[in-house]
């Protein structure tokens, strides 16, 4: 067995494909990578990353295209290039063992493994030599190599210290259950960490934090404590409004660079998207904000124009490059602008902080952070038609790549956003395009026996799914049951939950493993229950498996929520931040507010009364349309409610009692606010 050559060519990602011409002998991590590792003796170097990532391209361009380098890479070590979002059970474990290092994590990662997969030495990007006080990454090849030969004792002790640290990641200790008086105590801390000027979460870099604000919003309709709807308004304007969102294409990219949100990592990922357009759809059915209207139409229409794939599916992510620099699709100088807008040039240029000279870098990145409001519909319609000329000059530049893989749990995020929005703004076009990106999941990322698959891309579906995979899905198919009242999303979404309680589930501790019991084995197998940029699988599980029982009344379901939130209670009571998703799921479980229409759904009476339930922001709320005659269980709230004199009805229910029946809008849309 050798490694005599790159072997990234015979892979789909096209993050792996980027690498497929560098010097270094690249192979995907895979088993026969493994026996290579052992059978030669020598470490492995694991460099994790993605395609739309910045510092990626760079230490590709200094380091893994020199042939110095690479000389050194080759000589010493079994070198292995990951897709950290086509792989994240690699990507996740190996992050987890530098943090325990003492450094940051991010991308790209550097890992120094044994043969056996253990971790004992990493970092993230380097340069090639040494600069601004950071060691050349040839310097640390040749000290790496030398630690691996002469000093195997300090090796051992690395790997077992942080074998250690990530047994103890893996532990969830009992405790107390998540009471509501818990959940006030981590919003009221979460709120003090909120910019009140620029609102986001601290300081800069800022991220979106699509649950954390999800968490204050929740708390707000709860409370009515006013600071955490200004938590949550103050961010969502500044992001609406600041250069992290792209004013011509739509679309936000992944985080910003500064305070203000002027400047973002121009990155666009899938991810933040579905995640954005799913809050500002909550929001917007309690403040009815046009910005918010706005921002989520052109958003979904960026997502239908650029990531939407041939088969239905959404791609992953554009990038923050074109022509080797960063934002360079994006910016624009006054002159630019001046030569396509003429006349309009000065007023588009005030409105959208066009200056000369520049806001960043010597260039101007469209934002409308002067002011968080919308202008008169005149002036918004001449800049509508401002903005379309601009883009359209923009589509003849070198556009960002697109990383055309399409992973099952960025699409479940995607899809229910869309079928969500697709409600709230009686679209039935969007809802068109969630159902077939779901259906080509259902009927390509599967396999003959129901199990998801993870990713897909140049026509081949691969990876055994991951927790949040079967999480962020089964959402959607909730979402989508709801939307159409096909009961095949609901039959889909109870088999996959099967599928996980079976292969994922801790039986041991509580609450789900990432990776199946029967995927390939790393070095360990995490549970995970902390937010990331993604909301975790955890969590979000304990929202479905709690919609599932509002539903269905069937008690296995709320059971398995219930030792989820158990299973990580401890973890959070000694956290308290970072699990929003977890947090918000024990809500749903708990106060869980559940609808039902007794009725026929294409009829007018029907139609008026869902108008009333999607025009409120009800975070958690259930919503269930069926027919007259619809059995449910006796545990049910609802069981043997019905129409009243042929006329379609409402049911208010939280916990085990209904309201009377509602058959007028009015009087429905009275009882919803009585009920929050």
């Amino acid at each position: 067995m050798t490694d005599d050559r790159n072997r990234l060519g015979e892979e789909t990602s096209p993050y792996l494909l980027q690498h497929k011409d560098n010097p270094v002998h690249w192979r995907a991590w895979s088993a026969e990578t493994l026996a290579l590792a052992k059978e030669s003796g020598r470490p492995i170097l694991l460099s994790s990353g993605y395609a739309a990532c910045h510092w990626c391209h760079v230490m590709a361009a200094e380091s893994f295209e020199s042939e110095a380098i690479a000389a050194l890479m080759n000589e010493n070590f079994v070198n292995v290039k990951v897709d950290r979002e086509e792989r994240p059970d690699i990507d996740h474990l190996y992050q987890q063992a530098l943090q325990l290092t003492g450094r940051r994590g991010g991308w790209p990662l550097t890992m120094f493994l044994t043969p056996d997969g253990e971790p004992f030495w990493g970092g993230t990007y380097f340069p090639p030599e040494p600069r601004h006080g950071m060691p050349g990454f040839g310097d640390i090849l040749k000290a790496v190599s030398e630690l691996w030969r002469e000093k195997p004792d300090v090796v051992t002790r690395n790997v077992t210290a942080i074998g250690d640290g990530l047994n103890r990641l893996a532990e969830t200790a009992p405790a107390e259950p998540i009471s509501p008086e818990l959940v006030e105590t981590i919003a009221e801390k979460l709120d003090g960490y909120i910019d009140c000027e620029h609102g986001g979460v601290g300081g800069a870099p800022k991220f979106p934090q699509a649950a954390s604000l999800e968490f204050l919003w929740r708390a707000f309709e709860r409370t009515g404590r006013a600071s955490f709807r200004e938590a949550a308004l103050t961010t969502l304007d500044h992001i609406c409004q600041g250069g992290i969102y792209d004013h011509l294409g739509g679309g936000f990219a992944r985080y910003s660079t500064d305070e203000r949100w002027l400047a973002p990592h121009f990155e666009k990922m899938l991810y933040d998207n579905g995640q954005l357009v799913d809050l500002l759809t909550l929001v917007w059915q309690e403040e009815r904000k046009p910005l918010y209207a706005a921002r989520i139409a052109e958003t979904i229409e960026w997502a239908l124009r650029e990531m939407r794939l041939p088969e239905g599916v959404f791609a992953s992510s554009l990038d923050a490059d074109s022509e080797h620099e960063e934002g360079k699709f994006y910016v624009w100088t006054a002159a630019e602008v001046d030569a396509v807008l003429g006349p309009r040039a000065a007023s588009f240029r005030a409105v959208y902080d066009i200056v000369d000279g520049g806001n960043w870098e010597g260039k101007s990145i469209p934002n409308r952070l002067r002011g968080m409001e919308l202008l008169s519909a005149q002036e918004e319609a001449a800049l509508a038609e401002d903005r379309a000329k601009l883009l359209a000059a923009r589509a003849a530049r070198v556009r960002p790549g697109r990383d055309d893989k399409a992973l099952a749990d960025w699409n479940g995020l995607m899809i229910a956003a869309i079928a969500t929005a697709a409600q709230v703004f009686e679209r039935r076009d969007w809802l068109a395009a969630a159902t077939a990106a779901f259906d080509f999941i259902a009927a390509h990322m599967t396999t003959a026996d129901g199990r998801l698959l993870h990713s897909y891309g140049a026509g081949r579906a691969k990876h055994m799914a991951v927790l949040d995979d079967y999480a962020d899905l089964g959402r959607a198919a909730l979402v989508l049951h709801e939307a159409t009242g096909e009961t095949r999303f609901l039959a889909r979404c109870r088999d996959w939950i099967e599928i996980v309680e079976t292969h994922y589930r801790d039986e041991s501790a509580g609450g789900y493993f990432f990776t199946a019991d029967d995927a390939e084995a790393l070095i360990r197998r995490s549970k995970i229950a902390e937010d990331a940029p993604l909301p975790s699988g955890n969590g979000t599980m304990t929202q479905v498996l709690a919609q599932l029982y509002h539903l269905t009344g069937e008690d296995r379901y709320r059971e398995r929520a219930d030792a989820i939130l158990a299973a990580f209670a401890g973890v959070v009571r000694r956290g308290l931040l970072g699990y929003s998703t977890l947090l918000n799921g024990a809500e749903t479980l708990r106060e869980g507010l559940q609808i039902v229409i007794v009725g026929e759904r294409s009829a007018p009476d029907t139609a008026a009364l869902l108008r009333i339930i999607h025009g409120a922001s009800l975070p958690g709320r259930t919503l269930a349309i069926v027919a007259p005659g619809t059995a449910f269980p006796p545990s049910h709230p609802a069981a043997g409610k019905s129409q009243i004199d042929g006329a379609a009805a409402a049911y208010v229910c939280r916990g085990a009692s209904c309201s009377l029946p509602i058959v007028s809008a009015s009087e429905l849309e009275d009882a919803l606010r009585a009920r929050r």
